[in-house]
């Protein structure tokens, strides 16, 4: 462990993947057992997501999801990796997590998104078109008006007014420069995309203006990391994500995680097999010593003061081994170290 890697703070996001041969049931108990145990093992914040209509992800109501993580579990900090705005009424955001917070006070993170629906038949659903998401920074500004109480219907948000909940924002396409301009710590990845990432990195740090929630710009690199007592084992644990990646650019819908023993054996077209080896490339994962000179690169390139690790595999306990061989590696506290801060 290097002295960059001791002082970064290192958090989970589970995207409550559905795995072939169980159910979204299980993904959800899964999400919410892998919480009890990353706190254990001393991670500092535990996120997760919003997806609708999707067969393969399970988290469909994050604000429900938190509740029910933060319920189970002491001392981690709680969140959402992220709640997508554009697609709920900013009133209705602060009212759920100034819930969330007022049950588990100072446990609470606001992961907010740009992202609308992934189809036009979930965007219909929803009430929503492509464009709404052109709007994120005035609904930023009118959410976090809700906890201010400044909003001009002369409504006030019940229990939000009056609370601090910690916003980030998640960085992508414009998402950087929207986080700056609202001065809030921000979340960018992936990791593959590493000059992209860098470039927002620098334009957030160039535009960030100071506020109350943030007085200087603080940064959050979020990818998959997998680390295995093999390269090999490593890499297998990256093979179940990368070929439904390639099954949604090619068919359109996106699968549970099948087996890595079975996308192995599968037969594939040029265009699935040159998608799902890219989707194989650019994570950091390896061995404890591969993956920690990957951390180090990564982390002096970037300035980040947090790594979210946001890794999905079949193979649960393949997973939760990984994450136990990170937090060895990134001498991250015991249970609930760092919990109290931001």
């Amino acid at each position: 462990m290097t002295p960059l890697i001791a002082r970064t703070r290192f958090s989970v996001l589970d995207r409550s993947r559905t795995r072939e041969g169980h159910t979204g049931a299980e993904a959800l108990r899964d999400t919410v057992r892998l919480a009890r145990e990353v706190e254990r093992l001393g991670y500092h914040r535990f996120w997760v997501s919003e997806h609708h209509g999707v067969p393969g992800v399970a988290g469909s109501a994050p604000a429900v999801l938190a509740a029910a993580v933060a319920a189970a579990t002491g001392t981690i900090r709680v969140g959402t990796g992220g709640v997508m705005l554009p697609n709920h009424q900013p009133l209705v955001v602060a009212e759920q997590f100034g819930v969330l917070e007022s049950l588990f006070p100072g446990r609470v993170d606001m992961g907010l998104g740009r992202s609308v629906g992934f189809t036009d038949g979930v965007r219909k659903a929803l009430g929503r078109g492509k464009d709404d998401a052109e709007d994120f920074g005035a609904q930023i500004d009118e959410l976090l008006g809700w906890f201010r109480g400044t909003s001009p219907t002369g409504v006030h948000a019940r229990p939000a007014e009056g609370l601090a909940v910690p916003p980030f924002v998640l960085a992508m396409g414009e998402g950087a420069a929207i986080a700056a301009r609202a001065g809030l710590p921000m979340v960018i990845g992936d990791l593959r995309g590493r000059d992209r990432m860098l470039r927002g990195i620098d334009d957030y740090r160039a535009r960030f203006r100071p506020s109350a929630w943030a007085s200087e710009p603080y940064v959050v690199i979020s990818g998959t990391v997998a680390v295995a007592g093999t390269p090999e084992q490593a890499h297998r644990l990256l093979v179940p994500e990368a070929w439904s990646m390639a099954h949604s650019r090619t068919r359109g819908t996106f699968p549970p995680l099948p087996p890595a023993e079975r996308v192995e054996s599968l037969p594939m077209t040029a265009k699935e097999r040159g998608l799902y080896e890219s989707g194989l490339s650019g994570h950091i994962a390896g061995t404890e010593e591969q993956v920690a000179d990957e951390l180090e690169t990564v982390l002096k390139e970037t300035g980040a003061q947090e790594v979210l690790v946001t890794t999905s595999t079949h193979d649960r306990t393949a997973l939760l081994d990984s994450y136990r061989r990170l937090a060895g590696l990134a001498g991250v506290p015991g249970t609930g170290g760092g919990a109290a801060r931001r």
